[in-house]
């Protein structure tokens, strides 16, 4: 990947590693197996993770269920609420980030061989999407190219110091959900996404199990598309069974954060380039999306 070159910004040294007081600090010392070079790179990773204070994953089994939209909603929020917030969309071959947030002229920059999120008033985002020459461009990678690149992303960007770090991770439980929760070391926990029909939960449920095999906690469960309200009236229609997402997160034993309807603006504002929540504060449905994400929100309290 190839980023534009500017001035120097100020970044975490590894160095400051060496004076960490932290024995439990898996980057404190070298491993007989590892090379310098390896051990070198781990502290790095782990000099950029202990800057981040609160690591969040949105996840899906489910292809289509609006993961993108929870990611990008819950980094405004979390932005708009005064936080220093970083998003990671980390979609290889369908970042959808970039257009969202009307970023797709953006450009990421390099200082001193690190990478420097592209900036949306305060809010860092890095994006693949952020190094494709065209937006047609397909990336046709392995699995080996694709964690390499999540694991740049994370170690080699100068995120700074963060209040919130929210990954937008594809669907499945392949290479690039496995690569970026074992790259954010000690995470706190994944938010699940799906939409009401069984045929969606019955995949999501996937995530869940996922998340319990590689001891990721999980935050809870947003149930998308849940209804669909009028425009006009305000009515809110049931156009797909109702109440999957419930469902299904009281019988994997897991928190169920609430549903979010299907509403026209939605689809809108992430057209235009504008997060919904930042165009549509005042409509009902963001009220609705905000409440959802207090818990999220309380986190930062909590540690506070």
């Amino acid at each position: 990947m190839q980023a534009t070159q500017q001035p120097t910004q100020e970044s975490c040294s590894p160095s400051a590693c060496e004076s960490c007081s932290s024995s439990s600090c898996s980057a404190s010392s070298k491993t007989a197996t590892e090379t310098q070079q390896e051990f070198e790179e781990r502290r790095r990773l782990a000099s950029r993770l202990c800057r981040i204070k609160h690591k969040i994953v949105v996840l899906s089994g489910k292809g289509g269920v609006g993961k993108s939209t929870v990611a990008v909603n819950l980094a405004m929020a979390l932005h708009l609420a005064g936080n220093k917030v970083g998003l990671l969309d980390v979609d290889i071959h369908g970042p959808s980030i970039p257009t969202m947030l009307g970023m797709e002229t953006s450009k990421v920059m390099e200082a001193d061989g690190e990478l420097v999120p592209a900036d949306l008033n305060g809010l860092k985002v890095i994006s693949l999407g952020f190094f494709l020459k065209e937006q047609d461009e397909a990336v046709i990678w392995r699995g080996p190219m694709k964690t390499g690149v999540i694991t740049q992303f994370i170690r080699d960007v100068a995120w700074g110091d963060l209040d919130y770090l929210i990954v937008d991770s594809p669907p499945g439980t392949g290479d690039e959900p496995l690569s970026v929760c074992q790259t954010l070391e000690g995470a706190d926990g994944a938010i699940i996404v799906t939409t009401p029909q069984k045929v969606a939960a019955v995949d999501v449920r996937k995530s869940i199990s996922f998340c319990r095999q590689i001891n990721l906690p999980i935050l809870g469960v947003i149930e998308n598309m849940s209804g669909f309200v009028c425009p006009r009236c305000g009515v809110t229609t049931a156009v797909f069974q109702s109440g999957g997402g419930r469902l299904m997160a009281d019988d994997m034993g897991v928190p169920f954060l609430g549903s979010v309807p299907i509403d026209p603006q939605i689809a809108e504002a992430g057209d235009s380039g504008v997060a919904f929540l930042q165009r549509y504060a005042s409509s009902a449905t963001a009220h609705l999306f905000t409440e959802l994400l207090t818990p999220i929100m309380q986190q930062e309290q909590a540690a506070t």
